[in-house]
């Protein structure tokens, strides 16, 4: 039996009492913030050794008492768990070294001092305690780099504690969330502050225009109610007039004739009839008075309810103004904050293509604009709130009044002194108005058409202008007719300008040329200045009277530079572009797989409804705009029936092929179309007609086309 081991330096010294009582307050220690509440009981173990219990082959071994921690106290220690105090985290790092150097003594003492002990010959063990002792002794057997069991155990525990501490540090970083102002999460280059600047003044016009829409129906509702408050005093005047008349007869009638059976007399038993006959007439206008009197009191409560009504419909819409007039002021305040070559970059998102010489236009212009806001970036020349630039004899430091020719101060705007050169300063709102005009650059061009995809020129003017917190009409002669209007020779860039008696209008951008949608080139895109030109400035406050109408203008053109109607059929050509090759993105859809110049496409929509209307089934379509290779691919299919690639009308998205009825000469939905497709703008060339050269019932075209 093997003997106990006792001896060596870790037994009965006093430095090995001093650090077992260092080990046994950290481990007291690490238990409490460990186990909080629970107490964990556990065999001492002396810091000299194990007990010295002889070993046999069925020893039973102490037991270590299991812990009492329940796993809710598992969870509160995890949830929180408290530092060290310098003073345990002191008294750890001493039991540490301690122990460490303790190890290091008793390993060289063990390996020094005292030889393995073998088992007597005489002595019986079974192979399973043979076993457990070896392996017993090969782990109290210190091994060369690895630590003893208890450090190992420490420092598992001191790892969890720093795990515990930085874990929640990490979740709190990596975890999803609201980042702070200027943190990394937050885009800094201008580019993608130009997009989230564009997406935050979208959402402000579209808020806006849902509260106008709202704002419009309250104040049908208020008009409603003060009709009915008109029609409920009219009718209360009425029966008070009653009243009062009835009043007034009886007030001057004799007491015989408001009580007919006074004037019956025993001496005159022949006027008895004529007596009754008067009572009977009094009493029925008694009941006309008591009729009268109660009208009058229900046209007085009607008037009171209609009164309490108007009172409600004008209260919500003065609320939806007040929620209308704060989105315009969110919009302002965003524009006022935008960096400028931050509204440079907006200048150029979202322009669409244009054909030849156009194309180069718009970039020119754009690049000039973009170059000017580098100008004042580069000078560290922010923009003002147009209120600040409002009053030429008030304006923000470091800025003088714009004259203009004749040495007057142009109100709106001011000068910057960049090195020896005057430089004109715009407002933030006209930056980021003109910025937004630009950015509509080669979208589509639609009567009526008011963004964010389409326009008509009154429609561009007025959705760039939202964008910067200033809401105008749509129309270009009410744009006029509210304006603040300003000479030519002061004229600046934002400017509006209206052309052909107020029909057409442009967003002015300097060197004689304006930004606009035009019914001509059918896309939004720079042209020269017209002739003739009106200017109103957006952020000056709005005349008292409306501006007189402009006189008509003398070239014949129509909205947004229409050209003068044609005689006879025109050529299907537009916009610059060749047969079958015209971007997509300056054509509207109409259906799934087909689209159209975006007026053609407007006429289809329109004629599509009325179909459904007089059907009540959608219409039908099989073709529509064909591409160059869709030509080539048809005529090598159908060379009879397709026209050779590049001549089609079909390749300049002004013709559609119907079906559904309309295919088939002599049918009613044939019929039909034939009375009705004039209206939206379509018809149906000679040559396609019944008796024609190449009859194709189905085939229609937007427009008399050579």
């Amino acid at each position: 039996m093997p003997a106990p081991r006792t001896g060596g330096p870790r037994g009965g010294s006093a430095p090995a009492d001093r650090q077992a009582a260092l080990i046994a307050a950290a481990r007291q220690a690490a238990a409490r913030r460990a186990a909080g509440p629970a107490v964990r009981a556990t065999t001492p173990r002396t810091p000299a050794g194990r007990a010295s219990t002889p070993r046999t082959p069925a020893r039973a071994a102490t037991p270590r008492a299991a812990s009492t921690r329940s796993p809710g106290t598992t969870a509160s220690a995890a949830a929180a768990r408290p530092r060290l105090t310098p003073e345990q985290a002191q008294a750890l790092r001493a039991a540490l070294a301690a122990r460490a150097a303790g190890s290091a003594t008793a390993g060289r003492g063990t390996r020094t001092g005292t030889a393995p002990r073998r088992p007597t010959a005489g002595t019986s063990r079974s192979r399973t305690a043979q076993r457990s002792r070896r392996r017993t002794k090969r782990s109290r057997t210190a091994r060369p780099g690895v630590p003893p069991v208890g450090r190992r155990r420490w420092q598992v525990r001191l790892t969890l504690a720093a795990l515990g501490l930085v874990l929640p540090v990490l979740a709190g970083l990596l975890a999803p969330g609201t980042q702070a102002t200027g943190t990394a999460a937050e885009p800094t280059d201008s580019t993608s502050l130009a997009l989230a600047a564009q997406g935050t003044m979208l959402d402000g016009a579209v808020r806006y225009r849902a509260l106008q829409a709202d704002l419009a129906a309250r104040r049908a509702e208020f008009q409603q109610a003060q009709d009915a408050e008109r029609v409920a005093r009219d009718r209360l005047a009425t029966s008070r007039a009653a009243v009062g008349t009835h009043a007034a007869a009886l007030y001057r009638s004799s007491p015989e004739s408001r009580y007919p059976l006074l004037s019956l007399s025993v001496q005159r038993p022949a006027a008895t009839p004529d007596v009754l006959h008067s009572e009977a007439l009094a009493e029925q206008a008694g009941r006309d008075l008591e009729r009268t009197v109660v009208r009058a009191d229900r046209a007085q409560a009607d008037l009171a309810l209609a009164t309490r009504r108007t009172a409600t419909a004008q209260a919500a819409v003065a609320a939806v103004e007040r929620q209308a007039a704060a989105v315009l002021e969110g919009v302002r305040e965003h524009a006022d904050g935008l960096r400028t070559d931050v509204t440079a970059q907006l200048a150029a998102l979202g322009t669409g293509p244009s054909a030849g010489p156009q194309q180069t236009t718009n970039q020119q212009a754009l690049r000039r604009w973009q170059d000017y806001l580098g100008g004042l970036t580069v000078a560290g020349i922010t923009p003002p709130p147009a209120a600040a630039l409002a009053d030429p004899a008030a304006l923000p430091p470091g800025l003088s009044p714009a004259l203009d020719g004749a040495g007057q101060p142009v109100p709106g705007v001011a000068w910057a002194v960049v090195g020896s050169q005057p430089v004109t300063v715009l407002p933030a709102e006209t930056v980021a108005a003109v910025s937004s005009a630009l950015a509509q650059v080669g979208k589509p061009y639609v009567p009526g058409g008011a963004g964010p995809d389409v326009y008509d020129c009154g429609g561009l003017a007025a959705g760039a202008w939202l964008l910067a917190g200033y809401a105008l009409p749509t129309g270009s002669s009410d744009q006029w007719a509210g304006g603040a209007a300003v000479p030519l020779a002061q004229l600046q860039v934002g400017d509006l300008v209206f052309a052909d008696g107020g029909a057409d209008v442009g967003v002015y951008l300097g060197e004689g040329q304006v930004v606009a949608a035009s019914a001509a080139t059918y896309q939004v895109g720079v042209r020269a200045l017209p002739d003739g030109a009106a200017a109103v400035r957006v952020t000056l406050p709005a005349p008292a009277q409306t501006n007189p109408a402009l006189p008509a203008g003398t070239a014949g053109r129509g909205a947004c530079g229409a050209p003068p109607a044609p005689v006879g059929p025109v050529s299907p050509a537009w916009g610059g572009w060749s047969n079958g090759r015209i971007p997509s993105g300056t054509l509207c859809s109409i259906a799934r797989g087909h689209a159209l110049r975006c007026d053609a496409a407007a006429g289809y929509t329109a004629l599509a409804t009325a179909f459904e209307t007089a059907f009540g089934r959608p219409l039908c379509i099989t073709d529509s705009y064909r591409p160059h290779a869709t030509q080539v691919t048809a005529f090598r299919a159908k060379p009879a029936l397709a026209a050779v690639p590049g001549t089609s009308n079909h390749g300049w998205a002004l013709a559609v092929d119907l079906c559904g009825g309309i295919n088939v000469a002599g049918t009613a939905q044939n019929a039909w179309m034939a009375e009705n497709a004039g209206r939206f703008g379509f018809v149906q060339p000679d040559w396609a007609r019944p008796g024609g050269e190449k009859p194709e019932p189905w085939h229609w075209e937007f427009g008399l086309l050579s």
